[in-house]
C-alpha cells in the first residue's frame, strides 16, 4: 500500500485515497475478486489501475463504452502510464500495433470490449500474457433485470477458467443488493469482498417539476446557468433536433446528438461537447454513457426516464468535479403513457415487462414524494439517510396539499359514465362541458357530469389525473391509447368511504422577454473579480496544452486544479507539485508554462 499511496501521489497528484478506494485496492493486491460500487464520479478507475500497476503484468480493462476507453487511455497517457484501447475504432494496422505490444509486454493497462475480448484469437494471445488484474467496467451490464443489459456480458464468467488466481473486480455505480449478488454470480466471482459506497451526491440539487410549457420551463432553469456546459434528455430524436435548433435561436449554444447521426457527426459533437465551455448537448440516451467532464453543470429532463437507475445514472453525469450542480426534470402524464406504450409494444417477455412496470411505478412515486427527493432516492438503493437534505426542491419549497376528494370523485365518476374507454384529454372535455365533435358523437354532453368541473382548468385535472396513476387509483391502458380505467383502490374513493390528499402543481410564473447571452466567460462564485484576468489566462494556458495534445481541456488539469493554483501562486515546481492533480509527469509537461502564466498576473 505504501507504493500504491507513491503512485496517487506521484502519479495522479493526489495526497490521500478517498472514501473506501484504499481497502478496494488492498483487497486486489491480496489477489481477491470484488464487487465494487461507487457513484459517478467517485474515483473507480483508480480501485483498478493502481493494483493493476504494481501487481506483476498487463491490467485487463473491459468495458462495453468506447468513449470512456479513448477517454481513460487519454488521460492515463496524460499520467505518463503505457495504455491502449482495442475496439471497432482501430484499423487493422493500429490493431497489428497493439498486439504487438501486448506480445513485447510494453502495454500496463489495455481496454478492451467485451465483444472483442471473446474473439478466439483474442483469448489465445491474452492467454499467453500474464495478467496483474482483469476489470469488469459497467458490470451491471450482466444483469438480465438490470437498465442497460449487455449480451456479451453474459460469456464474462469463463475468465474465472481462462485466468484462474488473477483477482478480478467488477465495477458499477448502479446496483441494488439484487443486481449486486446476481453481478457476483454470472460473472462467476469467487468469493468476492463487496464494497458499497453511498449513492449520495450531495452537491447534485434535485429539482422536478410537472410538465405545463417544457420550453418555457427549460428556458427560466436555464437562465440560472447562463455560459455553463450542461446535457438535455429528450425521448425522441426528433424532440432532439427540435430542442437544439430552439435552443440556438433563443441565445444558446446547443449541439444534438443521437444514434440516428453519423459517426463522424456525433465524434464531432462529442469533441466540441469536451473541449468547448458553455456548450449545451442535447441529446437521446445514447450520449453520456462514460463521458468524464468534471465540469457539466446541470442534467435536464425534459422527457421521464425509464426508470429511477437511469435517472440515477443520467444526472450523475452532472457536477463530477465535487461542485455544486443541479438535476432538473419536467414530466407529465403524456410521459407515463408513452413509456408504458413503449414497454407494451416491446418485445420484451412478460416477467420483463412487470420489472420494467414495477421501476416505472416508482420513478412516478418518486416525482411525487411530498417529503426529502434525496432522502427517497437513497432509500430505493437501501441506503437510509434520516435527516432531509435541504437541497431538493422538495426541501427548499415544500409542496402544498390539498383535499382533492370531492374533484377526484367527480373526475372517477366521469370516467366510470364515459364507458372506461377514453384518454385523459377527451375526459378533462367531458368535465369541463366542452362540446366537442367526438363529445356529440358519443353523447356525452347528455351525462350528468359533462361541465362538473368547468371551474377547473386543463391543467388542474391533469394534474388530479396523473397522480391518482401515480398512487394506484387509476391505470392508464397504452393498449387502448391511454384509455383511463379504475383500479380497486378507487372504489372507496368514489363511494366517499376514504379521503385523498393530492400536492398542488406550482403555477409557472411568466418570464421575461428579455433573450438570454451565453457568450460571457463564467467566472466560479469563488474568484474574486480582480482575479479574473489570472483566471482567463490559466484557462487560456490549459487549451493551448489541449489543443497540442489532441486531448479536452479537464485532461490537463481540472478546473479544481486551476483555482488552487490562482489561490496559492505557486513561485516553484516544488510548490507546484503540492496542488491537487498536479503529478511528476504533468509537472514536467505543463509546470513551466503554468509557473510562468502566474508570475505574469502577479
Amino acid at each position: 500500500m505504501e507504493q500504491a499511496l507513491e503512485i496517487l501521489k506521484q502519479r495522479y497528484g493526489y495526497p490521500a485515497f478517498r472514501g473506501s478506494q484504499e481497502t478496494v485496492i488492498k483487497t486486489a493486491l491480496q489477489g481477491r475478486d470484488s464487487v465494487v460500487l461507487m457513484p459517478t464520479g467517485g474515483g473507480k478507475s483508480i480501485c483498478y489501475q493502481i493494483p493493476g500497476i504494481i501487481r506483476d503484468g498487463l491490467a485487463l480493462v473491459i468495458s462495453p463504452l468506447i468513449a470512456l476507453m479513448q477517454d481513460q487511455v487519454s488521460a492515463l497517457r496524460q499520467l505518463g502510464f503505457n495504455a491502449a484501447f482495442l475496439n471497432s475504432t482501430l484499423s487493422s494496422e493500429q490493431q497489428r500495433e497493439i498486439r504487438h505490444q501486448l506480445d513485447s509486454g510494453e502495454l500496463e493497462i489495455l481496454y478492451i470490449a467485451p465483444e472483442r475480448l471473446v474473439q478466439p484469437g483474442t483469448l489465445q494471445q491474452l492467454t499467453q500474457i500474464n495478467l496483474s488484474l482483469i476489470a469488469i467496467d459497467e458490470a451491471h451490464c450482466v444483469s438480465q433485470w438490470g437498465h442497460d443489459f449487455r449480451q456479451d456480458y453474459l460469456s464474462l464468467s469463463m475468465l474465472s477458467e481462462l485466468f484462474p488466481g488473477t483477482p478480478r473486480m467488477a465495477l458499477t455505480a448502479t446496483a441494488n443488493k439484487r443486481t449486486r449478488q446476481e453481478i457476483a454470480v454470472r460473472l462467476a466471482l469467487n468469493d468476492p469482498e463487496f464494497f458499497v459506497s453511498s449513492f449520495d451526491r450531495p452537491n447534485i440539487r434535485y429539482l422536478v417539476q410537472p410538465k405545463i410549457d417544457a420550453r418555457k420551463q427549460l428556458k427560466s432553469f436555464l437562465q440560472t446557468h447562463q455560459g455553463e456546459s450542461g446535457i438535455i434528455y429528450c425521448l425522441s430524436r426528433k424532440k432532439v433536433e427540435q430542442t437544439a435548433e430552439w435552443l440556438n435561436n433563443t441565445g444558446f449554444l446547443a449541439l444534438p446528438y443521437h444514434a440516428g447521426f453519423d459517426s463522424k457527426t456525433r465524434s464531432d459533437h462529442q469533441k466540441r461537447f469536451l473541449v468547448e465551455e458553455g456548450i449545451i448537448m442535447v441529446a437521446t440516451i445514447a450520449f453520456g454513457m462514460g463521458i468524464d467532464k468534471p465540469d457539466v453543470r446541470f442534467v435536464a429532463h425534459l422527457d421521464l426516464p425509464k426508470s429511477i437507475e437511469s435517472y440515477y445514472q443520467e444526472t450523475g453525469r452532472a457536477g463530477r468535479d465535487d461542485l455544486p450542480a443541479e438535476a432538473w426534470m419536467v414530466y407529465g402524464l403524456q410521459d407515463v403513457v408513452r413509456l408504458s406504450q413503449m414497454l407494451g409494444e416491446s418485445e420484451a417477455n412478460e416477467q420483463f415487462k412487470r420489472v420494467e412496470r414495477s421501476k416505472l411505478d416508482a420513478l412516478l412515486g418518486w416525482c411525487e414524494v411530498t417529503s426529502c427527493r434525496r432522502v427517497a432516492l437513497l432509500d430505493y438503493f437501501g441506503e437510509t439517510q434520516d435527516t432531509s437534505c435541504g437541497n431538493c426542491d422538495v426541501c427548499i419549497a415544500p409542496p402544498v396539499t390539498w383535499d382533492a376528494t370531492v374533484d377526484a370523485q367527480k373526475l372517477l365518476s366521469c370516467i366510470v359514465r364515459t364507458g372506461q374507454r377514453f384518454g385523459a384529454g377527451h375526459v378533462i372535455d367531458v368535465l369541463k362541458g366542452k362540446a366537442t365533435d367526438k363529445v356529440q358523437q358519443h353523447r356525452h354532453d347528455q351525462l350528468s357530469t359533462f361541465g362538473l368541473g368547468e371551474s377547473n382548468n386543463d391543467q388542474h385535472w391533469r394534474s388530479i389525473i396523473r397522480q391518482l396513476i401515480v398512487q394506484g387509483y387509476l391505470f392508464a391502458d397504452a393498449e387502448r391509447f391511454g384509455a383511463l380505467t379504475l383500479l380497486e383502490k378507487s372504489r372507496p374513493l368514489l363511494k366517499g368511504e376514504s379521503e385523498l390528499t393530492l400536492r398542488k402543481d406550482v403555477v409557472l410564473a411568466k418570464s421575461s422577454r428579455k433573450e438570454l447571452t451565453t457568450k460571457r466567460i463564467k467566472i466560479p462564485s469563488g474568484i474574486q473579480e480582480q482575479d479574473s484576468e489570472l483566471w482567463e489566462a490559466l484557462k487560456t494556458c490549459r487549451m493551448d496544452f489541449s489543443i497540442e495534445n489532441g486531448v479536452p481541456p479537464y485532461m490537463i488539469f481540472h478546473d479544481t486544479t486551476l483555482e488552487e493554483m490562482l489561490f496559492r501562486r505557486p513561485k516553484t515546481l516544488e510548490e507546484m507539485l503540492l496542488i491537487n492533480g498536479v503529478g511528476a509527469t504533468k509537472l514536467e509537461r505543463y509546470g513551466e508554462r503554468f509557473l510562468s502564466v502566474i508570475s505574469e498576473g502577479n
